[in-house]
């Protein structure tokens, strides 16, 4: 159906893709793997029409093909879901559905027009309901029905399962291999291999731009995929130190310094939040956080999870009940462009932000600056110096830079959010092993995940939120899905 030979692209002084190859056969899925910058976006950029590649062919059943924009693309049969959505949330589904398309917009007809291609496609969806009060799971839905209204044979869909809880992965995934068995063809960009290897009839593997595995899935596996994925053998995640260092220092503490301080070190007690608007987000939560363990919250969007981490980090302030919190408390936001890091700004300045608004009199530049030093060896954060611009660094290391700030002064509790979220494998080991070394060091750690795989990888005991309750949830993967989902435990 598609074959992608020879494919190279530029920007500036980065060379995105070198002679990349793909070929997808009509009736199969095909996952695309790679590190984060290893290029496979880039790839389906070119084949969406959102790029023009530099040199390299692009063959379309048997012809060449040759994309000015995406709605070339979407005329000759090619559709994609990107990871980020692109619906306008104020709008219906059926208004997202018909945007880009042509002549008078009637709104019965477009209405109708959905619930005929999500009814042939067996997915559920409700063509007058607004964007912004749907689950994640129903706005991917509308994505697909919005690509699938234009008739697409190929549908590449860039980390679909990212943000969905079990139960709506597994129906994606059936519903994917469903459309390929009909004759479509599906290019699933993952960094899961559990969901590649589950679904996938073929696999190619991007490492820097180029293809360096092309195979059929029932030929390989995972240990082979992540090896080719970080282009070396597959190594355990190294251990970093996050022992306490001084402001100013960079002289980790002495390896016989007491021992941390164990019991209660974050309480919830009835505690409930509403919103600028009056909604409830958070009802009637009571929580106790031990030193040294680590607490996972599994949930699905909105369930309220994001207001729970802020009231436990002290961004937000209880509507009713009590918070006790330690005086040092350690936070990691999901988007760490928007909530941790002054992009244009040097990492040393960016280092002066753990503690904003609690220092006084003159900034000590010079310490801030020996301090990031230390904390970019500590952390392996791959970057020129303290003087290099936040924005300069691979999202794995503004990652590890943000956790290792927040790290650095070792505090008593420590709440994350999603933090391996569009990271690459290698990069997620690393984060992962911190939050481990933080909570074997005292620090009492409270993450949430939307990959709840990964949540039960990190956690001593894990929590589900619904509906802005806490629930205590004993049962396997399984029984923990079912109760993000609103069922029964």
């Amino acid at each position: 159906m598609l074959e992608l030979a020879d494919i190279s692209h530029r920007f500036g002084a980065v060379q995105a893709l070198q002679d990349a190859s793909l070929v997808v056969r009509r009736g199969t899925v095909h996952a695309l793997l790679g590190e984060n910058g290893a290029g496979k976006t880039t790839l389906m950029r070119v084949v969406f029409g959102l790029l023009t590649p530099q040199s390299g062919r692009v063959q379309w059943q048997g012809a060449p093909l040759r994309l000015a924009s995406p709605s070339d693309a979407l005329r000759a049969g090619i559709g994609m879901v990107h990871q980020h959505f692109t619906l306008v949330p104020a709008m219906t589904v059926a208004e997202n559905v018909a945007l880009g398309g042509r002549g008078l917009f009637n709104p019965a007809d477009a209405a109708n027009h959905v619930q005929q291609v999500a009814a042939k496609a067996g997915l559920v969806l409700d063509p007058h309901a607004r964007i912004d009060t749907l689950p994640v799971g129903a706005q991917q839905r509308c994505e697909i029905v919005k690509a699938l209204a234009r008739d697409v044979q190929l549908l590449i869909l860039d980390e679909p399962t990212a943000v969905l809880a079990p139960a709506e992965a597994a129906e994606l995934l059936t519903w994917v291999r469903r459309f390929a068995d009909v004759g479509n063809a599906v290019v699933l960009i993952t960094h899961k291999l559990r969901d590649a290897l589950a679904v996938a009839d073929d696999v190619t593997v991007l490492h820097r731009g180029r293809t360096v595995l092309a195979t059929r899935a029932a030929d390989t596996t995972e240990a082979a995929l992540a090896a080719a994925m970080i282009g070396e053998r597959a190594a355990q995640p190294q251990s970093h130190s996050l022992q306490s260092v001084a402001p100013g220092s960079t002289t980790a503490a002495p390896a016989d310094a007491a021992p941390p301080t164990r019991g209660r070190v974050l309480t919830l007690r009835n505690v409930s939040f509403s919103d600028d608007r009056g909604v409830q987000r958070v009802r009637e939560a009571s929580l106790a956080v031990e030193a040294g363990t680590i607490v996972g919250i599994a949930a699905v969007e909105g369930a309220g999870q994001h207001e729970l981490l802020r009231l436990l980090a002290g961004r937000l302030a209880p509507t009713v009940g009590q918070v006790e919190r330690p005086a040092l408390v350690g936070f990691v936001p999901e988007d760490r462009h928007r909530d941790a890091l002054l992009l244009d700004a040097p990492l040393f300045e960016n280092t002066a932000l753990r503690g904003a608004g609690a220092r006084r009199g003159r900034m000590p530049w010079r310490a801030l600056r020996e301090n990031t030093a230390g904390l970019l060896t500590r952390f392996d954060v791959r970057a020129p110096g303290p003087d290099a611009r936040a924005r300069t660094l691979s999202g794995g290391n503004q990652q590890k830079f943000v956790l290792g700030r927040e790290l650095a002064e070792q505090p008593q509790a420590l709440v994350v959010e999603n933090p391996s979220r569009g990271l690459d494998f290698k990069a997620t080991a690393a984060v992962q092993q911190a939050l481990r070394d933080a909570r074997d060091a005292g620090t009492a750690v409270v993450v949430y995940s939307s990959d709840l795989d990964e949540v039960l990888l990190l956690a001593d005991r894990v929590l589900v939120m619904h509906a802005g309750r806490l629930h205590e949830v004993a049962g396997d993967r399984e029984a923990i899905g079912r109760v993000m989902l609103g069922g029964a435990h």
